[in-house]
């Protein structure tokens, strides 16, 4: 795998977002790590990986530990538009992390989520940053 196959959009402040890549790596694989709070994916990239996990923009959004006010995903007069624009306006609502591969797009949260586009098993034992065990010695995803 070459870092071109796999992209992660990512935060490092995010745990999700880092067990996501850690889970990434355990695979074997080296991907893209795109910082997007320092880089935002276009409106158009953004719409793209949005339609391509088979979400809605409302899915993407993340209202939790963010300080913009007056935008309520649970608003459903919100049209699909405002809510890009919001995203692209303060990247900060885009939910992370989202994870592009050959396999497909996955929003992961749970980070396990990766492992269903990963094409690459893992490499072995993960546990997430909390302890949770997520892999076990035979590279098998634990419950």
């Amino acid at each position: 795998m070459t870092a071109s196959d796999i992209t992660i959009w990512h935060n490092p402040d995010c745990g999700t977002s880092r067990n996501t890549l850690a889970m990434i790596r355990n695979a074997g694989i080296e991907p893209h790590v795109v910082e997007y709070l320092k880089t935002p994916p276009t409106r158009e990239k953004l719409a793209a990986l949005i339609a391509a996990a088979g979400l809605a923009p409302r899915d993407v959004l993340r209202a939790k530990g963010t300080d913009y006010d007056g935008l309520s995903g649970d608003d459903p007069a919100l049209a699909d538009d405002i809510l890009l624009d919001a995203m692209m306006r303060h990247p900060i609502l885009i939910n992370r992390p989202l994870v592009e591969t050959p396999l497909g797009v996955r929003l992961c949260r749970p980070s396990e989520v990766v492992l269903e586009i990963l094409p690459t098993p893992q490499g072995g034992v993960f546990a997430k940053e909390d302890g949770e065990q997520v892999i076990d010695a035979s590279g098998k995803r634990i419950g």
